[in-house]
């Protein structure tokens, strides 16, 4: 963490936990960053991620997922310019393994990759109080879920999602200032909170548990702007585009919920009688606690989610599905 933003937070008051808050500021640092640059960084990006790279400037951010040749995800991320550089934002945890494994694609190309998590300070903003928050502060406010704007070297992002969500990202010393703006209005929250609005906007989160573990359509990364199907080519493009045209989707994710005594972890294993496959009926992407058990993100079987059946556990409490803010494509396509 930059250790000015780290310092101003230590004299503020404790993040709560409060899944039911109505305007909430949210220290994002246990997001990663790494800073993508130089003449070939666009190029390199756009054979390496799932989604379109030159739709990425300062007006539009989206996500983007990395796979493998067998079109798997070793990871996924916010993609997002400032200053001229691309950064992919992902969980801390993810950075070691990313830097390393994607540093042996650069070779002979004009770039450089740097772990700039403590480099840019980053929080949340959320709830109805957003936008009348921002409004004095911005000269205008990004209308479109992952359009951004810039603005004395702070850029906003507005997220999806059902709530009204923005994160900002710069400097520390312009952030503190903006977030000693915010403090009287909003409540500061604790990490888990912003987790459970990713997950209440059906966004998906793939950790060090669930690498390789799903393919882009898995996790829904085609309706959620995270696949492009007409930039070309890139690593494991063939195994994802098979899918969309060629194959039949037999699992997918699924906003839930679940009544558990102990939090679901990424990668849990689901279970249901009727299953059919020999893989296993699904698993948890990301789980956050909510009223009355837990929020939860998981890849099912179809059948098994339209019977109804699955539990968290061979033997686990049921889980029970929801309603995502968004609605699935066709089941062929």
């Amino acid at each position: 963490m930059n250790k000015q933003w780290s310092e101003f937070l230590q004299s503020r008051p404790d993040a709560i936990s409060d899944p039911q808050a109505a305007c909430a500021l949210n220290d994002l640092s246990h997001l990663g960053l790494i800073q993508v640059d130089g003449e070939d960084a666009l190029e390199f990006l756009q054979g390496q991620m799932t989604n379109d790279m030159r739709e990425v400037n300062e007006q539009h951010s989206n996500l983007s997922g990395w796979c493998t040749a067998k079109g798997r995800m070793l990871a996924n991320f916010r993609v997002f310019r400032m200053a001229g550089a691309y950064y992919l934002q992902t969980p801390l945890a993810n950075i070691d393994s990313v830097m390393k494994r994607l540093g042996m694609f650069v070779l002979m190309a004009k770039v450089t990759l740097t772990d700039a998590s403590d480099q840019l300070a980053r929080f949340g903003l959320t709830g109805d109080c957003a936008e009348s928050l921002l409004d004095s502060r911005f000269p205008k406010i990004p209308a479109c879920q992952n359009g951004a704007i810039e603005h004395n070297d702070v850029l906003l992002i507005r997220m999806p999602g059902p709530n009204l969500r923005y994160e900002l990202v710069g400097p520390a010393s312009e952030l503190i200032r903006l977030w000693e703006d915010f403090e009287s209005k909003a409540i500061r929250l604790d990490r888990n909170y912003w987790a459970l609005q990713e997950i209440r906007a059906g966004i998906p989160t793939v950790f060090p548990e669930t690498t390789e573990t799903f393919i882009p359509q898995m996790v829904n990364m085609q309706l959620t702007d995270g696949v492009s199907f007409t930039k070309g080519c890139y690593t494991g493009q063939e195994i994802v585009a098979r899918m969309q045209y060629l194959g039949k989707l037999k699992r997918r994710m699924y906003l839930t919920h679940v009544k558990a005594e102990t939090a679901p972890r990424p990668g849990d294993e689901l279970f249901a009688e009727d299953s059919s496959s020999g893989q296993g009926t699904g698993k948890v992407v990301d789980a956050q606690a909510a009223v009355d058990g837990y929020d939860m993100l998981a890849v099912i079987e179809i059948e098994s989610a339209e019977n109804k059946t699955v539990h968290l556990g061979e033997n686990g409490p049921v889980v029970e599905i929801s309603e995502l803010p968004y609605e699935f494509a066709s089941e062929s396509g």
